[in-house]
């Protein structure tokens, strides 16, 4: 009782500021106060209501508070009359804010009644939960199986990843490497160190006794953990993609420390209003590693730039709402997609070179629209998943995803209450990638999401089946 005190408290100080701030004409002010209050009755039924251990709704609470509240709020309040842009250069206008914030009221209230709807379709509330995961006689041989792929996957790439530690990710990025490439490498093969973290805590937990097999499985433990830090770390990743491995790691060596929701939901708010951006200065900074140990005040000039609270809420990182208003206007002037885009998504792992046609990405699109019509000369943009059901099927589309949406994330929660480790591993994964799936575009989140799913819970359970 006395967390969610505190919880309510900040949550409750932190909107009261925004709305005392927040300088705007009537109706703007009140089509965020009702898209506010919506996401408002969603986090007290989480943190009152719900019973089970959700972090997928505390994610999903969380991303909609920070991006479609907090951060357009103090984005249009910094608005001068020599200045009206949002982040991604988009011109402010009051009736096109409105219909996004209608947009986003509809696809939360339909993600919410899906969500209590699927909850109590599959009983999650109940104990029923899936049969502990089983390890076979020769599972040692199947987890020294995936440290010998895993060493070839280090060996291999030494040289590609040096050359990323010296090197700046942005120019790294830049080199001529296919889409497909990047996954293959950096979505599966570098995530398989973590597939033997979480197979080798599973054994160890599971056996619980001093032998010969566990002294093994925890040097084998150790050095999968050293291979994982060398393939992601802070000079070659971004923080969507370190947080959430590095945060579902603190879950599986400590559970207590996340295990409710309350906890969780104080984590993630206090992670995504401070830490995250302090982590900025060092995930975007435009430098290599010899120049940052010769120049050292270039950590401080990018914390100036990225590592400010207030300056990362008007920072390009917090432009989903914005670019909900650039895909409104594009598709007001040519039309909607009728789904087209939803089969980039689905089929993203057919390379362009098959597929000529091959749609490109919502937010590439729309990035590519504001550099046509803005001062904008990057288009690598996000698009959040309220703009992706719209831009496809318009407002049926909103509909469809938030149903699709609570269906998926309430499938993960009976992954989440299962004794299986594995299952338990990948969804607590994905409520934090969930925040990155959600602010898009959609073919990215979803893409980045199937590469860890098959390395660290499919790849594990075929060898620990194939040595029994």
């Amino acid at each position: 009782m006395r967390l969610k005190t505190i919880v309510t408290f900040l949550y409750l100080c932190v909107s009261l500021l925004a709305f005392v701030s927040f300088n705007t004409n009537v109706s703007v002010w009140i089509s965020f106060f009702l898209s506010f209050s919506v996401i408002t009755i969603i986090a007290y039924y989480h943190l009152n209501i719900e019973t089970v251990f959700s972090p997928f709704l505390g994610a999903y609470v969380i991303f909609n508070y920070l991006f479609f509240f907090i951060a357009p709020v103090f984005q249009i309040s910094s608005f001068s009359l020599a200045n009206s842009r949002f982040p991604n250069d988009f011109i402010f206008n009051p009736s096109t804010v409105i219909i996004a914030n209608i947009l986003i009221i509809i696809f939360n209230i339909t993600f919410f009644l899906s969500y209590i709807y699927f909850k109590k379709k599959r009983r999650v509330n109940s104990l029923l939960v899936d049969e502990k995961f089983v390890f076979y006689k020769h599972s040692t041989i199947a987890i020294l199986a995936i440290l010998l792929l895993c060493t070839l996957v280090v060996c291999f790439n030494y040289e590609y990843v040096i050359s990323n530690i010296f090197e700046s990710i942005y120019i790294t990025n830049a080199k001529s490497e296919s889409v497909s490439s990047l996954l293959l490498r950096k979505k599966f093969l570098f995530f398989l160190p973590l597939a033997g973290v979480v197979a080798s805590i599973s054994y160890l937990k599971e056996k619980n006794k001093l032998s010969t097999n566990t002294i093994v499985i925890f040097i084998c433990l150790l050095v999968f953990i050293v291979m994982l830090f060398f393939l992601k770390n802070i000079f070659t990743e971004k923080r969507n993609t370190l947080g959430p491995i590095y945060i579902a790691l603190i879950y599986l060596f400590y559970p207590k420390l996340l295990d409710s929701n309350s906890k969780f939901f104080l984590f993630l708010f206090l992670s995504m209003v401070i830490m995250f951006p302090l982590m900025s200065s060092l995930t975007h900074i435009d430098a290599n590693l010899d120049q940052i140990v010769e120049k050292p005040e270039l950590l401080y000039e990018s914390f100036l730039r990225f590592g400010t609270i207030s300056g990362a809420f008007e920072s390009l990182h917090y432009d989903a709402f914005s670019n909900i208003l650039a895909t409104l206007e594009y598709v007001e002037i040519n039309g909607i997609a009728l789904g087209y885009q939803l089969l980039g998504v689905i089929l993203f792992f057919i390379p362009r070179s098959i597929w000529a046609s091959k749609p490109t990405s919502t937010g590439e699109l729309i990035g590519e629209y504001l550099m046509n019509t803005t001062p904008r000369d990057y288009s690598n943009l996000s698009n959040a998943i309220v703009s992706e059901g719209y831009i496809n099927l318009g407002v049926f589309g909103v509909v469809l995803l938030a149903i699709i949406l609570a269906y998926f994330i309430v499938k993960f929660i009976s992954w989440m209450i299962s004794k299986n480790y594995f299952k338990e591993f990948i969804a607590f994964y994905f409520a934090l990638h969930l925040l990155f799936l959600l602010r898009g575009d959609l073919t990215n989140g979803v893409s980045y999401f199937i590469g860890p799913l098959l390395s660290v819970y499919f790849v594990p359970k075929f060898l620990i089946r194939l040595f029994r």
